[in-house]
């Protein structure tokens, strides 16, 4: 599944997203929701820390949170619960440190097909340790985004749509193959609408 936050006119960053940036200017509005005390909020984001067995992202969007203003021991994936998943990385070569060493990372030079099935192996392998099934979750960035839906590696999206219009930024959709979406789930807060959709 994918899950990734959206601007009302499509943006996930700011326009000058790095790892000396973050999401640039305006970009962090998107995650307002993820560090909102609003129990939906918190209610959707326990729900897809829980369902994670493994967690795909882009080179890009690792050297985001790797960098000096990135993740930390109270801002992540997964932070603010007790357990955290496995990361697979798609990217040319491995970085030649990590800040954020006490993660499990996984860097995959092979391609974005290559990383899911890998991310999936141990996906299986949590779920068996937990006694139920757990998800591969796509988080990012954009890029790798519409990859997955191109080379048809997307099931399900979940979408955070934040009441923020940015101007410019990194789209989450830039043409590409037409995808009928069959809504599952809508839950509104007050810092965003939850959306999730089977692809089909």
């Amino acid at each position: 599944m994918a899950d990734i936050s959206v601007s009302l006119d499509g943006f996930v960053t700011g326009a000058g997203p790095g790892p000396l940036t973050g999401l640039d200017e305006g970009g962090e509005a998107l995650h307002t929701w993820a560090f909102s005390d609003d129990p939906g909020d918190r209610r959707v984001l326990g729900e897809g820390a829980a369902r994670s067995g493994a967690v795909v992202l882009g080179r890009r969007l690792f050297d985001v949170v790797d960098g000096p203003g990135g993740w930390d021991e109270e801002v992540g994936y997964g932070a603010a619960e007790a357990a955290r998943p496995a990361f697979f990385v798609v990217t040319g070569a491995a970085p030649p440190s990590v800040r954020l060493a006490a993660l499990d990372w996984t860097f995959v030079t092979s391609g974005l097909p290559a990383a899911v099935a890998a991310a999936r192996a141990r996906a299986l392998t949590a779920s068996a340790a937990a006694g139920r099934g757990l998800d591969v979750v796509l988080m990012g960035g954009g890029a790798l985004i519409r990859s997955a839906f191109a080379a048809g590696l997307v099931d399900v999206l979940s979408q955070h749509l934040a009441p923020v219009l940015l101007g410019a930024g990194t789209p989450l959709c830039t043409g590409g193959t037409a995808r009928t979406l069959v809504r599952r789930d809508v839950r509104v807060t007050p810092t965003a609408t939850h959306l999730t959709y089977d692809v089909v």
